[in-house]
């Protein structure tokens, strides 16, 4: 008689789930992710984490799908299990943006910043967030948010070692979305608060015209927390103001590394290009600002006075 065939274990089901996955074969993935979840209940030996990882594979294919709403209750069992996952988070605020349900979608990028400041994806969501919110809410949208958890330096340092081990797709690669990692360091509470009001003591120094002063608070801002995107972008409208033009292109350049469709680097890096009689440079920097933004009036206004100057 011939033997019956040994059942597959949950790590081979999710293993066929991920090679599902990278063939782009989402349907067969989220079977075999349902699989592995129901073998890995069974079982006596099953750890929460894992189960938070399948929840979170699942959820990447049900996204890839466009099943939003099915994404979001795989993150949600996801993070019960898992708390704070990274990939859950970004994936339940993809999802939430998909939906439309901006407000979550803002808290799950924020809070996945908590745990990995270098993640550009949720750098590039959070200022996606920002603008819609800003468009549907007005200058008051802050207030209307859900309360944003707030995570421990020691427990963001153990939750970023346990996302870059242990969950099984890759976020997009940088060419992907525009974006790419940083190597800045995670600033503790403390510099980030330091920094925000070192910041804000540059920016009303602006307002008074005394950008020189403003140039040093940002830069003792930057020193404590160099992953704030809107000090390098405020430093390099000082930097123009004195004109120090190639300080304000390697402040913009920062400030793309982090976010590369980021409107003021872009617009300020061409103003400072223009400046510099950089006209190539203008122009690349200022078409790369309408993909984002085609009716952008000021953009194409400098390109204008800049196709002029040839």
């Amino acid at each position: 008689m011939p033997q019956k065939q040994r059942s597959k274990s949950w790590t081979e089901l999710k293993q066929v789930g991920n090679e599902c996955f990278k063939a782009g074969q989402y349907g067969d993935a989220t079977n075999f992710y349902s699989q592995a979840i129901k073998e890995l209940e069974k079982s006596n030996k099953r750890n929460p984490e894992d189960l938070g990882i399948l929840h979170s594979n699942r959820a990447a294919s049900y996204l890839k799908e466009g099943n939003c709403a099915e994404c979001v209750k795989d993150c949600n069992m996801s993070l019960e299990f898992f708390p704070f996952n990274v990939k859950s988070l970004l994936r339940r605020a993809a999802a939430y943006e998909a939906l439309e349900r901006y407000r979550p979608a803002y808290v799950d990028y924020k809070t996945a910043l908590q745990i990995d400041c270098n993640i550009a994806a949720a750098h590039d969501g959070t200022n996606r967030m920002t603008k819609a919110l800003t468009e549907a809410d007005g200058p008051s949208w802050r207030e209307k948010l859900p309360p944003i958890p707030t995570i421990s330096l020691s427990d963001r340092e153990k939750l970023a070692q346990k996302s870059t081990a242990n969950a099984a797709q890759p976020n997009p690669s940088p060419k992907q979305n525009g974006t790419r990692q940083t190597n800045k360091s995670a600033p503790s509470d403390k510099d980030m608060k330091k920094g925000q009001t070192l910041k804000e003591e540059g920016n009303a120094l602006v307002k008074k015209g005394e950008h020189k002063k403003a140039i040093e608070k940002y830069s003792q801002s930057i020193k404590l927390n160099p992953t704030e995107i809107t000090t390098y972008t405020n430093r390099a409208l000082c930097y123009l103001s004195v004109q120090q033009y190639r300080d304000a292109v390697r402040d913009c350049d920062e400030a793309l590394i982090i976010d590369s469709s980021n409107i003021k680097a872009l617009y300020r890096r061409a103003q400072a290009h223009l400046e510099l009689k950089d006209i190539k440079g203008c122009e690349d920097d200022l078409n790369s600002l309408l993909k984002v933004e085609p009716k952008n009036v000021a953009a194409l206004k400098m390109l204008q006075d800049a196709q002029d100057k040839k």
